[in-house]
């Protein structure tokens, strides 16, 4: 090639990314440095989480485009060469924000390369690239987040196995209020923890539907199969509307609700091991790996792990508000989408790590079960068991035994008594002074009361504190998380066949 045909054809080059950059057209100048500072760098920003998705919505329209005849086949193979080349430097692609946003960003390059760019934006906006590799990044990170939650499942599990047994008071308004298990206790946040696999499972499933070939927002004179770019891309289907497609607002919503979802019920549980594990409770520890030395008291052991939880669940409310307000727009605004971008990829990112963290404290935890039984010993959290036992022999209705219990309660408390002087005759005196009637009481209902393990043993029905129904519980929650994983496998397996399926028949027609 002559030096005439190498300044030509770089001229040309040059030409095409200025209209790629979107100057030589409409605009007859750059932006000012003003604007990349601030509106491109942000944009830039939102968009590079995108970038991987966006590489394979570019390859699966161009594939389209060249299956249909619109794009000729020479001009096609250079421009999957050129965007497998770029595909394969996603991990070190480096977005100028003078160049715009990602997408334009990768049309430069891209021009860099080839003059066959040019058929890249053929029947579709940027937006529509760009919301395709959306949904393509956030339905993988859903899916490992979905694994990870299942991951922090296994290991409520096997504690609740492990400590089936293991007694421990139960408490309402931070106050002891009946004997449980501290088995019992954890699986109350597995369950909560499966709703949240669920959940995110159905924002998967509204994610993992194809935005693809719509266009701007009503599709295109050029005929796009849809059908084919869903399935090329491993999306389930289509999504119905074009405008839709583009727009979404609930998307966002629904996912950041999710994900709030599960952050509180993660910090519920953190809040309360923060709590239990102060000197004033002192019945769980967290292991040296997960705390934090204070820098100007030495005796403290600070749980900074579970400090962090709460952080990131509060965090995670003022996203939801966020993203709740973006979709309180007129439609079809773009601040709508430019703060979902960045946001969404990062909010799973983050919930991922802190769900993580949350399992490996848990794995680590140290649980002091004979201050838990000292803890039994020294408050009446037979007290409630007492009343039923109470009504059960003597056929009071409960308000009535309730009431008489509390009152020799509140006496012991009166008198500076100790607790373990509360006798049958503190009850039967309590009896008469409270108006109920006289009661003659057997005077092994209140050693059987004043037994936790009895009290424990008795609570048998489903989803009970007895050592078996924890143990049932267990296996429930175990085979409700492994039947929902193998769902969740097959369809991470189904993604990844399709985008590899992608790449090789892309790889297939750029050789021609």
């Amino acid at each position: 090639m002559s030096d005439g045909d190498h300044r030509s054809k770089k001229a040309d080059i040059l030409s095409t990314t200025q209209s790629v950059l979107e100057v030589g057209g409409r605009l007859a100048s750059s932006p000012s440095d003003a604007l990349v500072a601030s509106a491109f760098q942000a944009e830039v920003e939102a968009g590079s989480a995108l970038f991987h998705g966006v590489s394979l919505a570019d390859l699966a329209h161009t594939v389209m485009l060249t299956r249909s005849g619109v794009i000729p086949k020479a001009a096609s193979r250079e421009l999957l060469s050129a965007l497998l080349e770029l595909h394969d430097q996603s991990d070190s692609f480096l977005p100028e924000p003078k160049n715009g946003d990602i997408y334009t960003n990768r049309e430069a390059w891209l021009a860099g390369k080839t003059e066959s760019v040019g058929w890249l934006g053929a029947a579709r906006a940027r937006r529509e690239a760009m919301t395709t590799g959306l949904h393509i990044g956030l339905r993988s990170a859903i899916i490992d987040l979905i694994e990870e939650v299942a991951g922090a499942c296994d290991v409520i599990v096997d504690l609740s196995s492990a400590h089936h047994e293991t007694l421990m008071p139960d408490y309402t308004y931070l106050q002891i209020a009946q004997p449980t298990t501290f088995g019992h206790y954890l699986l109350g946040f597995g369950f909560p923890l499966m709703r949240d696999m669920e959940r995110l499972g159905a924002v998967l499933d509204n994610i993992n539907k194809s935005p693809a070939g719509c266009g701007s927002a009503n599709g295109s004179i050029i005929d796009q199969d849809r059908a084919w770019l869903s399935d090329v891309l491993g999306f389930d289907e289509p999504m119905e509307h074009g405008r839709d497609a583009m727009w979404q607002a609930d998307m966002p919503v629904q996912l950041a609700g999710a994900l709030t979802s599960l952050l509180i019920n993660l910090d519920r549980l953190a809040e309360d091991l923060f709590v239990f594990s102060t000197q004033e409770f002192g019945l769980v520890e967290l292991s040296d790996a997960h705390a934090r030395a204070s820098k100007i008291m030495p005796q403290k052991k600070n749980p900074f792990a579970l400090s962090y939880v709460r952080s990131a669940a509060n965090r995670m409310i003022g996203l939801q508000t966020e993203m709740s307000a973006i979709g309180r727009t007129p439609s079809g605004q773009m601040d709508n989408r430019l703060s979902a971008y960045s946001q969404l990829p990062m909010m799973l990112e983050n919930c991922k790590k802190t769900v993580t963290l949350m399992a490996e404290v848990l794995r680590d935890l140290k649980f002091d079960a004979a201050q838990a039984a000292q803890s039994l010993a020294e408050n009446a959290a037979f007290a409630s068991d007492l009343a039923e036992y109470i009504m059960l022999e003597s056929s009071l209705d409960f308000r009535s035994a309730h009431k008489t219990v509390g009152y020799a309660l509140r006496k012991i408390i009166d008198d500076a008594r100790s607790l373990d002087t509360l006798s049958i005759e503190d009850l039967e005196r309590a009896a008469m002074e409270t108006h109920v009637k006289k009661l003659e009481l057997d005077p092994l209902i209140l050693a059987k009361a004043r037994n936790p393990k009895e009290a424990v043993n008795r609570r048998t029905c489903l989803g009970g504190a007895a050592p078996d129904q924890v143990l049932t519980g267990t296996k429930i929650l175990n085979e409700r998380v492994n039947a929902y994983l193998e769902i969740i496998g097959e369809k991470k397996r189904s993604i990844e066949r399709a985008e590899a399926d992608l790449i090789k028949l892309s790889r297939k027609l750029a050789k021609g």
